[in-house]
């Protein structure tokens, strides 16, 4: 879900301006960017041709948080890769750096897992050869995002702190913020939830002292998902539209998604079914426009167990059956063991028997990625058997 501020933007040198369009909020520099957008992606290559690599990375870089929020991102990495082979000509390795990075961050959008682990790792190598260390920092938290997602869950807590300690050493708040809530998404899906909103605690002043919105959404969002599973609804359901909010306000369409699909999460468990059946087709209609297939998975599952819950099997399975497919074909064994569950689940009354190779398949999947999953599961299971 998480996007970071461009590392590539530290390599260029800032100048003022010879003029500048006069904007007051955020919301008339968006509208101008997006107004412009055609003619700065022509920038980009213009500046590249003319042999003006500095002026070719820091157009890339700076619209880079605005595309990717927008959901341009067949845009965002032209512009990349345009920007990396002219600072590649150039023998620019720190803007190498920043663009490989934000190019890796993009590929784990798409769920290109291994593309965006080989190009993060050539990222964390340059950073580490020019020095920069919250630029180390910053790529070592987006290789453990891509670990989060494979369910690699022992390498992601070791790429966090990793970053955690480069951050911590270079005295930057912003990638300290980043850092923690990142390391306490890890403890989270491996049942560690006092840590994990211990870290997200941490967090939110850092991004608040900084005055980083998307941060401060992102740490309400993770909040509200261990309020969720940790009994907390009333809480959950607060931090998730407080999140909600300021992603609508800084117009991150896939942050808003993720908010969404946890806020309907909490809607389901509350038994108001209507407001999580909304919640969760606008998440899955976003993930969905943006491309992100990943977050569409998650969604098909949470609107198969909100059928599951209405008691609708069949469409609970075709929910899970469609989340099941996209999930194998990225490898992302947490929703492909989510998936097999609702699965099973719809078949509890109906195919007692297939019920129960399903719920094994899910059972061990959870049991070899380490999610906490597995108690729920062997519950279930504990049940049918007993009752068949």
């Amino acid at each position: 879900m998480r996007a970071r501020p461009p590392a590539g933007w530290r390599t260029t040198t800032r100048t003022s301006p010879a003029s500048a369009p006069p904007l007051a909020t955020s919301g008339e520099a968006a509208a101008w960017l997006e107004a412009e957008r055609p003619n700065l992606h022509a920038a980009v290559g213009y500046a590249a041709a003319q042999g003006m690599p500095r002026q070719s990375i820091a157009i890339a870089a700076a619209m880079g948080g605005f595309l990717r929020a927008r959901g341009h991102w067949d845009q965002a990495a032209e512009q990349y890769q345009t920007a990396l082979n002219a600072a590649r000509q150039a023998g620019d390795r720190a803007g190498q750096a920043g663009l490989l990075d934000e190019l890796g961050l993009l590929q784990q959008l798409t769920g290109d897992y291994p593309a965006a682990t080989a190009t993060l790792a050539e990222a964390i190598g340059l950073f580490r050869d020019v020095g920069d260390l919250p630029g180390q920092a910053y790529a070592r938290n987006h290789l453990g995002l891509v670990q989060v997602d494979i369910a690699d869950y022992p390498a992601a807590a070791a790429s966090h702190r990793q970053a955690l300690a480069l951050a911590r050493d270079a005295g930057d708040q912003l990638a300290e913020a980043v850092s923690l809530i990142d390391l306490g998404l890890v403890q989270q899906l491996t049942g560690d939830y006092p840590a994990a909103a211990a870290c997200y605690q941490q967090a939110l002043p850092l991004t608040r002292s900084v005055g980083s919105k998307f941060d401060e959404a992102d740490a309400m969002c993770q909040l509200g998902a261990v309020r969720r599973l940790t009994g907390d609804y009333t809480a959950a359901a607060a931090s998730q539209r407080q999140a909600l909010e300021l992603f609508r306000q800084l117009g991150d369409r896939l942050g808003q998604a993720w908010a969404l699909d946890e806020l309907g999460l909490v809607e389901r468990l509350t038994g108001d079914y209507p407001a999580a059946a909304a919640s969760v087709a606008e998440a899955l209609e976003l993930f969905r426009d943006l491309g992100n297939r990943h977050g569409v998975a998650k969604a098909l599952n949470s609107l198969g167990q909100l059928s599951l819950q209405t008691a609708a099997p069949q469409e609970a399975r075709a929910h899970h059956g469609e989340a099941l497919a996209i999930a194998r074909e990225l490898g992302t064994p947490h929703e492909e063991a989510l998936a097999l569950e609702g699965i099973g689940c719809s078949f509890l009354h109906q195919d007692p028997a297939e019920a129960v190779a399903h719920l094994r398949h899910s059972l061990a999947i959870y049991q070899q990625i380490g999610a906490p999953d597995t108690r729920r599961v062997q519950d279930v299971l504990g049940d049918l058997t007993k009752d068949y």
